[in-house]
């Protein structure tokens, strides 16, 4: 799977257990002398970073010989490196969202093709609701490549007027994927001669099949083990709540616009339906960043109806210096450019909250500074202020590192993370009023959103031990 959040081993894991520092190390220098002894003198280049971690996987399942490999594509399907496997048991395609639009394409329909790219001769898939017209792109892919493509059932169905299905994974977004898990670990089973599962039959060419482009395939009952399975699943990153005292994190990677909305969904219910404070003193903090080829205003377009008191924006690195874990670097960015990117992003959400209709307005008059960086004087760090031609009417604020913004919006009461230094200070002056505030809040809500690997960066300051 990918991207990893904090450590690369998470990207290869065995019974659900991300693979050891030894194992991982053991392997790796095999692949990569076994490559470096039998590559093309001509083209002596080794495998790009995914492409190798791909290599170094299929190589790992192998020699440790497990009983089945679940195998996430990287980016779209028919061109990814993992879609080298001949006959898979079984293929699953979730819901679509516009992402990568560089290299998959800037429509639905597109992205459905490329996503299809999966199907095998003769092998099931499966998928969840879809859009009419990338579903019936998905029809094409699959009639095609002779592959056998089914719609699962909404989750309702498997309770079948039993008992409600627990999911570990908040969200109702998450009911589909449910579904689809079930239909995938449904095919394993039958392959391997379990009974009582129901049977999945073939339709035939020009069956008429109720309005849908594609069969439903059909639902059953599922087993105390699959149930167990749905109600103790857990995923870091995803729809993640950690309480702290006064301050709670809320942690979802969406960074599509369908995630993000699915994200906005799930924090209203989880944090704005809370029990507000008795003195009414509850901050709400939005920590973003986006990568890549994203639509950053219109992600951040659909944060605003969230009401957040402050916007945080920063890079992915953790510290400025970014040495202080490398699995954690890319060497594709520069920490300028991704500061750059910060200032853009903080000028649409203050455009956007202009839209909306003002400001706060217990904010102060905002700093008139034009350049990009500055040098703390004390210390030498970076810090940002806005480029902009007049005084930004927005309670946003940019960081140069995760390390800082999150000691600003914790102000020293989440115990893991340092209070912020008094040398060294953010200089608008929203920074200094918003401190005050977050400091005597009985509540401060933090969405970190925008970016898988802006989520990680957050979970390795504010849970050490996933480092370890």
């Amino acid at each position: 799977s990918s991207p990893h959040l904090v450590q690369v081993r998470e990207r290869i894991r065995i019974n659900g257990q991300p693979i050891s520092k030894e194992l991982f190390s053991k392997y790796f220098w095999l692949v990569y002398n076994r490559l470096e002894e039998t590559k093309d003198p001509v083209h002596a280049s080794m495998p790009a970073y995914f492409r190798f971690l791909t290599i170094m996987a299929f190589h790992v399942f192998l020699q440790e010989k497990v009983d089945l490999a679940v195998v996430e594509v990287g980016i779209g399907g028919a061109y990814d490196c993992t879609n080298i496997i001949r006959a898979p048991v079984v293929c699953g395609v979730s819901s679509l969202g516009i992402d990568h639009t560089s290299i998959l394409g800037d429509t639905m329909e597109k992205i459905a093709w490329q996503k299809g790219g999966i199907f095998k001769p003769g092998v099931p898939a499966f998928t969840v609701a879809q859009p009419e017209r990338p579903l019936e792109v998905l029809r094409d892919r699959a009639q095609e490549r002779e592959c056998l493509l089914y719609l699962c059932p909404e989750l309702d169905a498997f309770e079948g007027g039993r008992r409600v299905l627990e999911l570990g994974l908040a969200g109702t977004h998450q009911r589909s994927n449910a579904a689809l898990a079930l239909q995938l670990a449904r095919t394993w089973l039958q392959r391997r001669s379990c009974r009582g599962l129901g049977e999945l039959k073939e339709v035939p060419p020009g069956t008429e099949l109720a309005g849908r482009p594609v069969p439903l395939a059909p639902a059953f009952q599922p087993t105390d083990a699959m149930i167990q399975g749905l109600r103790e699943t857990e995923w870091l990153g995803r729809t993640q709540v950690l309480p702290r005292g006064p301050v709670t994190w809320y942690l979802d990677g969406a960074h599509t616009t369908s995630s993000v909305q699915a994200c906005v969904r799930w924090f209203r219910q989880a944090a704005l339906n809370q029990d507000k404070p008795h003195d009414g003193s509850e901050v709400r903090v939005l920590l973003f960043n986006a990568t890549g080829d994203r639509d950053m205003a219109a992600l951040l377009k659909l944060l605003v109806p969230c009401h957040f008191d402050y916007a945080v924006f920063c890079p992915n690195f953790t510290e400025v210096s970014v040495t202080s874990n490398m699995d954690q670097q890319n060497f594709n960015v520069t920490l300028e450019n991704a500061l750059t990117r910060c200032l853009e992003n903080q000028r649409t959400w203050t455009q956007l909250l202009e839209e909306k209709g003002g400001q706060d307005p217990w904010l102060p008059t905002p700093l008139r500074v034009g350049g990009l960086l500055q040098p703390a004087p004390a210390r030498g760090t970076l810090l940002l202020v806005p480029p902009a031609p007049r005084p930004l009417n927005s309670p946003a604020l940019v960081f140069p590192c995760l390390a800082q913004a999150l000691r600003w919006v914790a102000q020293g009461r989440d115990p893991r993370l340092a209070a912020p230094g008094a040398t060294g200070a953010h200089p608008h002056p929203a920074a200094s009023s918003g401190a005050v505030l977050l400091r005597e809040a009985a509540a401060v809500r933090v969405l970190v959103t925008g970016s898988l690997h802006l989520v990680g960066g957050v979970l390795r300051l504010l849970d050490p031990a996933l480092s370890q």
